[in-house]
């Protein structure tokens, strides 16, 4: 079974950037489908799918709000998937979550948050 662990979250002034990881465990295979994404959920806010990778293949999707300033990437070797977070603002701030599914990524997935596996959460907050 797939588990993930999240974590690199921390408090950050405006214009700031951080690093965030998300561990997977479990996941064998590195040729078949995975699909692991990134949530956040600001404070009395609906959560929302901001980035996700294939891993298999590479292949990226962010979401607009995100898009030039949000990198991720993956460490095939030590399963570790990150998302860069770079020129946040107060926008930003919220409790981000990796997420996986055995399948390929797509937003009809991401915004129906259709995932198996999530981490925890780990916590960014944006000062400005």
């Amino acid at each position: 079974q797939v588990q993930l662990k999240d974590s690199g979250g921390d408090s950050v002034e405006a214009g700031g950037s951080l690093r965030l990881s998300c561990a997977v465990s479990g996941y064998t295979d590195s040729s078949s489908r995975l699909c692991v994404a990134w949530f956040r959920q600001a404070p009395g806010k609906k959560r929302e799918g901001v980035a996700a990778m294939e891993l298999a293949g590479g292949l990226t999707y962010y979401a607009n709000s995100v898009k030039g300033r949000f990198t991720v990437s993956q460490d095939k070797a030590s399963r570790i998937i990150y998302i860069s977070l770079g020129s946040l603002n107060s926008d930003d701030t919220g409790m981000y979550y990796c997420a996986a599914a055995s399948d390929l990524c797509s937003w009809y997935r991401i915004e129906r948050e259709e995932f198996d596996y999530w981490g925890q959460g780990t916590q960014v907050t944006v000062s400005s």
